[in-house]
């Protein structure tokens, strides 16, 4: 199995060899593409699925540094904390493949924290929308998560 993420289309296609297994609509960086560290963008190029976090926890679950934080996202929640980044429901932990690009450095994936994770309700999926991490919604990433092993090939293109 495979993944491969498309910005310019904002989609995650989930292959088994050339085979479709699944398509998801997702949200990339608000800032587009691109690899240094505090550029807020999506890291382009292969990695691989790293460590799978959030494995039994309920839909909306709240993650804060990948710990559950013991609440569940509601509106009411949303506007309490209006800046918050929200990672919800799972989290699939990724990791750079090719030193230089992506990895080690200052261009280091998994060093920036970008993660496939589950995102709440108001957020727009087809259009970029994130600060780096590739948001999906959060019944398909539990389904992504259940399908995919850690160390799944993964690309962003």
């Amino acid at each position: 199995m495979k993944i491969r993420i498309d910005a310019a289309k904002q989609e995650l296609t989930l292959l088994e060899g050339d085979k479709v297994l699944k398509r998801y609509s997702v949200s990339t960086a608000k800032n587009g593409l691109g690899e240094k560290n505090g550029s807020f963008c999506t890291p382009r190029g292969r990695h691989i699925v790293r460590a799978k976090i959030g494995a039994g926890q309920p839909l909306g679950t709240v993650f804060v540094r990948r710990r559950p934080t013991g609440e569940i996202w509601t509106p009411e929640l949303h506007a309490k904390y209006p800046g918050r980044d929200w990672i919800l429901t799972r989290i699939l932990w990724l990791s750079g493949k090719e030193p230089g690009k992506n990895r080690l450095g200052d261009v280091d994936t998994m060093r920036r924290y970008i993660y496939i994770h589950g995102s709440h309700e108001l957020a727009e999926m087809g259009k970029p929308g994130s600060i780096g991490c590739v948001r999906m919604r959060n019944k398909e990433i539990v389904e992504l998560y259940d399908l995919v092993p850690p160390y799944t090939p993964l690309e962003i293109v």
